[in-house]
C-alpha cells in the first residue's frame, strides 16, 4: 500500500487543483489581516470634541449657535483661564438655563476671573464634531474612558486566543473545510452585529465573538494550504502570508475612503460570506480523512486531484497508509509527552508570543510617534512585503532555522540601537526601525511555516493553534505594556523588545531542521528528525517510503 506522500507525488505536487486552493484560501489572509489591525482605524482619535455644559443644547438651539459657536463658548472662556486646559476632560462648572444670555452665557460669573471659574470633571456630555467617525466618538472612549479601546483590542486577541483552542480542537476532530465554513460565517455575522452594537458592551462581545472565529479562518485555511502540498511545495505557508501584508496595505485605503467606522467595519466583514462558496470547490483535507480512517474519501480526493492536474493514478490504489498511530482526541500533553516534542512545543509557543508581542508593539508604536496616519500605516505594511520574498529566496537554500534565528537577532540589534539613536536624525531612525519591522515580520511569518512542520498529522491543526495562541497572549498584553512602558520613557519598549527578540533568536536554534523532510506523520516521525543544524552533510534516512537527504 503506497503511503500518502507517494500518491501525492503521482498526482501532483503543487498541479493547477493545489494553486487553485491556494488562491481560494489565501484571500482569507486579507480579511484576517484587515480585523487584526482594524482598531487603528475603527479608534481612531476624534480631531475635535469637547465636554457640553449641562443645559446647552437646549440653550445652543434657542439662541440658533452652531457647534461651532457652542465650542467657543464652552471651551474658550477655560482656554483663557488656564492654556493646559482644553475643554476636552474638563467643564465648566455650571448650569445654563432659560435666563441666560445668548450673547454672553457668562456674564452672572462676572464676579470670577477666567482662571478661577468653577471646574468639573467631564463625564457623558461630550460633543464630536464627526459623532460617527470612530468608536471613540460613538461610545465616549476618551479621558478616563481612554483605556477601553485598549480593551477592545485585548478583547479582539483574547477572541484569537480562545479559538486557536476550540476551533483548533474542532478542526482536527470535525475537519479542516467544516471548521473553516463556520468560522466564515461567524466573522460576518458577528462583524455585522458589531457595526450596529447599541452600547460598547455588545460591541465588545461580538469583537470577542468575530475574532474568535477569524482566527478559525486563518488557522485553518493555513493548515489546509499546507497538507495538499508536497514538502518541496511547502513554501506556499510563506506565500500565503503575502496575502495577510496585502490586507494591511489596503486597508488604510479602505479607511480613507470610508468616513464612518461602521462602514469600515462591514467592508472588512461582508467578504467574509463570499468564502462560503468554497464548500463547492475546496476539498476536505485528504491528510485529515487518512487520520480519521475515511481512506476511501481521501483515494478520491486524489483522484479527483490528479484529475485536475492533467495526471492520473495507478488503478491499484485502493488504498492509502498514513500510520499506524492510534488517532484519539488531542491534549496538550500529546505535545509534551516525548523529548522532542516538548522542546519544539516550548520554544515556539515562546517564538509565537515574541514574535507577535514586538510585531504589534511597532506597530502601534506609529501612533505614539506621531505623523499621516494612512501614510504612514500604509509604508508600515509595504514594508513587510521584501519578507516573504527575503524567505523565499532563503529558506529552500540554506533551511528554515537559520533565517529564523537571524531574523530575531537582527530585529534585536535594530531596536536596540532605535532606542539610543538621536532624535535630531530622523531618517537613520527611521531606517534602523523599519529593518526591525522587516525582520520581525521574517521571523513572524517563518515560525507558521517550522510550526506547521515540526507535529505529526494527526496533532499538526490542534499543535499549531495551541503555539500559535501564545501570539494571542502576546497581542493582549503589546498595547499595555507599550503605552505604560512609553509613559516612563518612551524607548523603554524598544529595549524590552530587544531582549524578548534575543532570547528568541537563541532558542530557535535547538529546533530541528525541516528543509527537503516530508511531514511528519506520527510523533516516533518528529523524535526522529535531526537535531544538529551542523550535521553529516550527505547522510541519507529511509522516511516512510521515500529518501530524503538530511
Amino acid at each position: 500500500m503506497p503511503s500518502f506522500d507517494e500518491v501525492l507525488k503521482e498526482a501532483g505536487e503543487f498541479g493547477r487543483f493545489q494553486k487553485r486552493v491556494f488562491f481560494l484560501l489565501s484571500q482569507t489572509g486579507i480579511t484576517f489581516s484587515s480585523l487584526f489591525a482594524s482598531v487603528v482605524f475603527l479608534g481612531r482619535a476624534p480631531d475635535n470634541f469637547w465636554c457640553r455644559i449641562p443645559g446647552a443644547a437646549a440653550l445652543s438651539e434657542r439662541c440658533g449657535w452652531t457647534l461651532e459657536e457652542e465650542r467657543n463658548f464652552t471651551v474658550l472662556p477655560l482656554h483663557l483661564g488656564n492654556e493646559s486646559i482644553s475643554g476636552e476632560c474638563k467643564r465648566l462648572d455650571v448650569t445654563w438655563d432659560t435666563s441666560t444670555s445668548c450673547t454672553s452665557p457668562l456674564a452672572r460669573y462676572g464676579n470670577h476671573s477666567m482662571g478661577n471659574l468653577p471646574l468639573s470633571p467631564c463625564h457623558k456630555n461630550w460633543m464630536y464634531e464627526q459623532p460617527h467617525a470612530s468608536i471613540v466618538s460613538e461610545y465616549d472612549l476618551v479621558c478616563g474612558n481612554a483605556w477601553m479601546l485598549d480593551l477592545s483590542q485585548a478583547i479582539l486577541n483574547l477572541g484569537f486566543l480562545v479559538g486557536a483552542f476550540i476551533l483548533g480542537y474542532a478542526a482536527d476532530r470535525y475537519g479542516r473545510i467544516l471548521i473553516y465554513l463556520l468560522s466564515c460565517l461567524g466573522v460576518g455575522i458577528c462583524g455585522i452585529i458589531v457595526a450596529f452594537s447599541p452600547n460598547f458592551t455588545v460591541f465588545l462581545i461580538f469583537r470577542f465573538l468575530q475574532g474568535m472565529f477569524g482566527k478559525g479562518t486563518w488557522m485553518t485555511c493555513y493548515v489546509i494550504v499546507t497538507e495538499i502540498v508536497g514538502s518541496d511545495q511547502r513554501i506556499v505557508g510563506i506565500v500565503i502570508q503575502i496575502f495577510f501584508t496585502l490586507g494591511i496595505i489596503i486597508l488604510p485605503g479602505i479607511a480613507y475612503l470610508i468616513p464612518t467606522w461602521q462602514g469600515i467595519q462591514l467592508a472588512i466583514s461582508l467578504p467574509n460570506f463570499l468564502f462560503l462558496l468554497y464548500y463547492w470547490v475546496v476539498p476536505e483535507s485528504p491528510r485529515w480523512l487518512l487520520t480519521r480512517k475515511k481512506g476511501e474519501k481521501a483515494l478520491k480526493i486524489m483522484r479527483n486531484i490528479a484529475k485536475h492536474n492533467g495526471k492520473f493514478l495507478s488503478p491499484h490504489y485502493s488504498e492509502i497508509t498514513i500510520s499506524n498511530e492510534e488517532v484519539s482526541n488531542p491534549s496538550f500533553l500529546d505535545l509534551v509527552r516525548t523529548p522532542q516534542m516538548r522542546r519544539n512545543t516550548l520554544i515556539l509557543m515562546y517564538a509565537w508570543f515574541t514574535s507577535a508581542l514586538i510585531y504589534q508593539g511597532l506597530v502601534m508604536r506609529l501612533g505614539i510617534i506621531g505623523g499621516n496616519l494612512y501614510l504612514d500605516f500604509f509604508i508600515s505594511g509595504a514594508v513587510e512585503l521584501p519578507a516573504a520574498f527575503l524567505i523565499m529566496v532563503t529558506i529552500d537554500r540554506i533551511g528554515r532555522r537559520l533565517p529564523f534565528a537571524m531574523s530575531n537577532i537582527v530585529a534585536s540589534i535594530a531596536c536596540l540601537i532605535t532606542a539610543f539613536l538621536p532624535e535630531d536624525i530622523p531618517w537613520l531612525k527611521t531606517t534602523v526601525a523599519t529593518l526591525g519591522r522587516l525582520s520581525i515580520t521574517i521571523a513572524f511569518e517563518v515560525v507558521y511555516l517550522v510550526n506547521s512542520e515540526l507535529y505529526p498529522t494527526t496533532l499538526r491543526n490542534f499543535g499549531v493553534s495551541l503555539c500559535s495562541s501564545l501570539c494571542d497572549l502576546g497581542g493582549i498584553i503589546a498595547p499595555f505594556l507599550l503605552y505604560r512602558l512609553a509613559a516612563i520613557w518612551l524607548e523603554l519598549p524598544l529595549i524590552i523588545f530587544s531582549i524578548l527578540a534575543a532570547v528568541c533568536g537563541l532558542l530557535v536554534l535547538l529546533l530541528p531542521e525541516t528543509k527537503g523532510i516530508s511531514l511528519p506523520e506520527t510523533v516516533e516521525d518528529v523524535e526522529q528528525l535531526p537535531n544538529s543544524h551542523f550535521g553529516k552533510c550527505g547522510k541519507k534516512r529511509k522516511h516512510r517510503g521515500t529518501n530524503s537527504y538530511i
